[in-house]
């Protein structure tokens, strides 16, 4: 029997006649029922299979004789949302008091502490401690510091009694003003370590001084990095720029008159750059270059600011490269222009409404502009002025520093790249001094990061790479009577609290299978939520450029109105319900949920929390009850975990609990003779009764292992379950050596085990089945050949209402060969007497598939198609099921994806790092610096020529952010089964589409006569959305809702505004840059 192919003339008319009967005649065949027959075979086996090697019917019959014991409770989610929230006050304020004491410790030491410039004091250096020379002595500032391994560090070496002092490459160590701040600072030691005992939870605690070192605790050694360089300075971290500011606006002039050609303009550059870096997102500001007219950096932003947020700070730095200088600066038109800009956007209510400053970066002003000062700045002076004078000229010094002080700022003369950064630092303390004379210690919270250039960055690093973190910082001020006025800033001290340690206090089993807890800052950001995704890469994880700054709107996408983030940010309480497209399975798969939101704030910080609840089975929760004893008898059993990242006891709130597992912690707590063991009670209770109704799995999954005329051809190789309580039991059914996937159900297989923030892959999908039915999938993390497996998972309803909860799920993972056999077996069955049946998947002229209900093709004869999209391989079927309703197309949108570009760049940057173009272009340096005041212009041009030039004709692909749609596929449940036509080329294509009983599965066969190649492939190939340049500029200005912080000090009456600046000593800084430069090539 062979399916026909005929051309469609009036010549062939008779062909199609006969193709049309006999495609009919087959029909009727498949309606009699052999694809159905198949398709039914294939089904009760594998269910067959499935039940029995899973136990789910077992299963099901255990939890049915507790129903009567059992009560269902529906989840009030507003109560659980402000509990939640209440907790996590609770544990903000713990680490927030913990930062008092640290700085009441400071300040009432600077206050006893008399300044001696030459004063002589060994420290432990964080770089030279345990370092000796060639004899094998100490060297100076290093000596020996006792390290030991701690678990609550990741295992890290460090002493719990002490800390250790990290200073800048580019200062000295023992500088009098450092020297100085460390002796006194070591009043923190004692605090520390009373900080930790008396909660345990916390990490590393430090104090960052404003005269550059870093104090940590617990100390540990710091390393250089591959460079031999240490690239920190506490001072550019944003917990101590937010910590020791108020919010502001900030219009950024930059002179780009001729006379600012080559290396000054370079200079002014990197100094737009740094200022830049110390902008938070809090802040608002613009660029505006100009000479003779004004250049607004970024056209699109022509007079407004705004928001410093990672993308866009980005976008400015991008246009920097295209400025150039000529012709004349006109310093009254940008002046003037600043003004205005900074009045006008304050009077839309849009920006800090806080702190206004005019940066000014030039090479010299000829006029003081004291018209323009008078006009739109005094008497208030409430825009502050800060003058960089770039280049080693000091002819208009004097004009640039009456600005300043005229205007309560700062002047600073940057001659070399190497002053950039130090000097740009200057206008943060005078910023702080209202807050200082105000002795306002505000708390502040930075929005969630990772900090890499720490050593305890290593701490946070978990198998999938360093995880997000938030700080909690507070300043530390002068309080010595005689400086009060000039409001002096002694720096900041600040811990770290991992985001996991949120997560830690969320009940994950009270928000359900598809439930989860989320929290924003005041601007919207994200701090937590499962669908944030701040890394990318395979093995080594990256951070992605804006992963800091991305807003709830950008994975809470279908409220297209912002109506719960606007909510939220506003710190509302509320409820807000939509229905909403998960992804799930690495974005392959989509569940269609409907979403009931609950939402109020975090008091005593700036976060505000959320928790989303999935209508269904997903709002209801049921209370079992077993004795203690049976309980503990069966959660002992060896088959049995707990979840990893779920806490059903605190162990890390006491030191000598740190080594106990969750079940060891449970066994302690209701033994009753630990009264300092927190455990969640509520949760114990359910998770003892789990225990209980499904140990007699353990004993059926033994028998079968027993029987040895079981699963002889071990196709079978594990049974699993897990409970509504993160309770799991996995059952081998072969030796692990055997396993095909070693990966399922470890750490490795994030998606497939329970998480702080989701339940198993296989558990949700199961949940979204008919119940009594199984799911059928092929992982995506395995191969496609055919050492893969096929994992069939099913749901355990505690009662047969529609409502029911979820009480468990099972499954089992079985090889792919073996099920693929029992395909192939089943699509040869027939009905004929004689045993030749008329049609089979053996037929070179049709192709059988097996798909699961979003399209992915589990089976099919050329084995490299597996795991593929149907729609890659029969586009034209595909299409034509997407047109009969079988299958519908759900769109989905990707706001944090990355694409790659070809980017023009240099590679300048990584010559230099190599030793040899180092040392020269070190010689080069020093030339250049002793005979700049010469031709420093041209010079600079010619000089670094070669790099340029270099630099011009290279180039490589990036990625970069933007976003994305993408397609997803789902079967529609109420069609059973399909048949269809489709017009080719000359042919007509058929198929037919069969649903496989009591699973997930359609077998598809298909007429591969037919060449419909003219029909192009259906993929899942996600698509970059263009934004043409009038959206993008709109983009750009488009400012989403967000709250200011609660307390703001722009300027102090008292406010000594004098200090404001002096020229570089210029022999220092040249001294300074040539020592860090010989340090950077002869490392240690």
């Amino acid at each position: 029997m062979q399916f026909l192919c005929c051309s469609q003339t009036v010549a062939g008319s008779h062909c199609l006649s006969s193709f049309l009967f006999w495609l009919h005649e087959r029909l009727e065949d498949t309606e009699d029922g052999r694809v159905k027959l198949w398709a039914s075979a294939f089904g009760g086996e594998m269910k067959s299979i499935s039940a029995k090697y899973s136990g789910s019917q077992l299963l099901q019959k255990k939890y049915k004789e507790f129903e009567r014991a059992v009560r269902v409770e529906e989840i009030d989610g507003l109560w659980l949302v402000k509990r939640l929230a209440e907790n996590m006050e609770e544990m903000f304020h713990k680490k927030a008091q913990a930062m008092k004491r640290l700085v009441e410790a400071a300040e009432e030491a600077h206050l006893q502490h008399e300044e001696d410039p030459n004063l002589q004091y060994e420290y432990f250096n964080a770089v030279l401690i345990n370092e000796v020379d060639e004899e094998g002595n100490s060297v100076e500032l290093g000596g020996e510091f006792i390290l030991q391994p701690n678990d609550h560090f990741n295992n890290l070496s460090v002493n719990l009694n002490l800390s250790v002092v990290q200073v800048p490459t580019n200062m000295y160590n023992k500088d009098s003003a450092i020297v100085n701040g460390v002796y006194w600072s070591e009043a923190l030691n004692k605090v520390f370590v009373d900080n930790f005992e008396r909660d345990p939870s916390l990490i590393w605690q430090y104090f960052g001084s404003a005269k550059g070192f870093f104090r940590q605790y617990p100390g540990i050694k710091w390393k250089p990095d591959e460079h031999g360089v240490i690239a920190f300075d506490c001072r550019n971290r944003k917990w101590y720029i937010q910590a020791a500011t108020s919010p502001k606006d900030v219009v950024i002039l930059v002179d780009v008159s001729g006379s600012m050609k080559g290396l000054r303009l370079t200079i002014a550059r990197q100094t737009v750059s740094s200022i830049l870096d110390t902008l938070g997102d809090d802040d608002f500001f613009n660029i505006i270059a100009y000479n003779e007219e004004l250049h607004y950096v970024e056209p699109c932003l022509n007079g407004t600011l705004v928001q410093a947020d990672v993308t866009n700070k980005d976008h400015f730095r991008e246009h920097l490269d295209k400025l150039f200088a000529q012709g004349i600066g006109m310093l009254d038109i940008a002046l003037t222009e600043a003004f205005n800009l900074l009045s006008d956007f304050n009077e839309t209510g849009r920006g800090s409404e806080c702190s206004q400053a005019i940066m000014l970066v030039t090479d010299g002003a000829v006029d003081t502009y004291d018209a323009i000062f008078a006009k739109y700045n005094w008497p208030e002076r409430k825009v502050r002025i800060f003058p960089y004078l770039i280049g080693r000229e000091s002819a208009f010094a004097e004009n640039l520093k009456w600005m300043a002080c005229a205007n309560k700022g700062y002047f600073t003369q940057i001659s070399t790249l190497a002053d950039v950064q130090e000097n740009v630092m200057e206008y943060l303390h005078v910023l702080s001094r209202p807050k200082v004379i105000d002795r306002e210690h505000d708390t502040v919270w930075t929005e969630a990061y990772i900090d890499s250039t720490l050593p305890q960055a290593q701490k946070l690093e978990d198998g999938q790479g360093p995880v997000l973190m938030t700080t909690v910082a507070m300043p530390v001020f002068s309080t010595k009577n005689e400086t009060r006025n000039r409001g002096i800033l002694l720096g900041v001290v600040g811990t770290d609290v991992p985001v996991s340690e949120l997560l830690k206090t969320i009940p994950k089993y009270k928000l359900g299978i598809h439930g989860y807890a989320f929290a924003i800052t005041n601007n919207g950001y994200i701090l937590t939520h499962p669908d944030l995704r701040p890394l990318y890469g395979d093995g080594k994880k990256r951070r992605k450029p804006n992963y800091s700054s991305v807003d709830l709107s950008e994975v809470e996408w279908e409220d297209k109105e912002d109506t719960l983030r606007n909510a939220m940010v506003n710190r509302k309480t509320g409820i807000f319900s939509m229905e909403v497209k998960k992804s799930v399975d690495k974005g392959k798969r989509v569940l269609i949920l409907h979403n009931d939101y609950y939402y109020t704030d975090i008091k005593g910080t700036p976060f505000s929390l959320g928790v989303a609840l999935s209508r269904g089975h997903g709002k209801f929760f049921f209370r079992g009850n077993v004795t203690v004893e049976e309980g503990l008898h069966d959660l002992e059993h060896p088959d049995v975990a707990l979840a990893d990242e779920w806490t059903y006891c605190n162990t890390d709130e006491h030191p000598e609990h740190r080594y106990l597992s969750q079940i060891e912690a449970i066994k302690l707590y209701l033994s009753g003779h630990e009264p300092h063991l927190y455990c969640d009670k509520e949760l114990i209770q359910e998770v003892l009764f789990d225990a209980v109704v499904t140990a007699p799995l353990e004993a059926y999954w033994t028998s079968l292992v027993l029987n040895k005329s079981e699963n002889s051809d071990k196709g079978v190789e594990i049974a699993y379950l897990g409970t509504r309580t993160g309770l799991s039991r996995i059952n081998l059914f072969v030796v692990p050596d055997e396993l095909t996937s070693k990966d399922f159900l470890t750490a490795e297989d994030r998606e497939g085990v329970f998480n702080a923030d989701h339940f198993p892959l296989w558990y949700k999908r199961a949940a979204e089945q008919v119940p009594g039915t199984f799911v059928y999938s092929l992982p995506f993390n395995t191969g496609s050949e055919n050492k893969s497996v096929v994992l069939a998972s099913t749901a355990i309803q505690l009662l047969d209402e529609r409502k029911s909860p979820i009480a468990a799920a099972v499954g089992i993972q079985m090889k792919l060969e073996f099920f693929q056999k029992k395909f192939w077996t089943a699509s040869r069955q027939c009905a004929a007497l004689d045993g030749k049946c008329s049609i089979s998947c053996d037929d070179e002229n049709i192709n059988c598939y097996l798909i699961d209900n979003n399209g992915f093709i589990l089976v099919a004869e050329d084995y490299t198609l597996t795991g593929n999209f149907f729609g890659e391989a029969e586009g034209a079927v595909m299409n034509k099921l997407l047109q009969m309703g079988s299958f519908k197309r759900v769109t989905l949108y990707d706001y944090q994806a990355l694409c790659w570009v070809y980017s023009e760049s240099s590679d300048s940057g990584r010559t230099l790092l190599d030793p040899y173009f180092a040392f020269f272009s070190a010689v080069k340096w020093i030339l250049t610096e002793l005979v700049i005041f010469l031709v420093e212009f041209n010079l600079y041009s010619w000089w670094y020529s070669d790099l340029t030039a270099k630099a011009q004709r290279t180039g490589r692909t990036m990625q970069v952010p933007c976003d994305t749609e993408y397609p997803a596929f789902i079967s529609e449940r109420t069609i059973k089964e399909n048949t269809g036509n489709i017009d080719c080329d000359g042919c007509v294509k058929s198929f037919v589409i069969q649903q496989i009983p009591s699973s997930n599965l359609f077998m598809v066969v298909v007429d591969n006569k037919c060449d419909c190649s003219m029909f192009e492939p259906i993929t899942m190939d996600p698509i970059e959305i263009m934004y043409n340049e009038s959206l993008k500029c709109e983009r750009l200005k488009m400012q989403k809702d967000r709250r200011r912080p609660d307390t703001c000090h722009p300027f102090h009456p008292e406010e000594n505004s004098m200090e404001c600046g002096g020229a570089v000593n210029l022999t220092q800084s040249l001294v300074t840059t040539l020592l860090c430069l010989l340090v950077a090539l002869f490392p240690r």
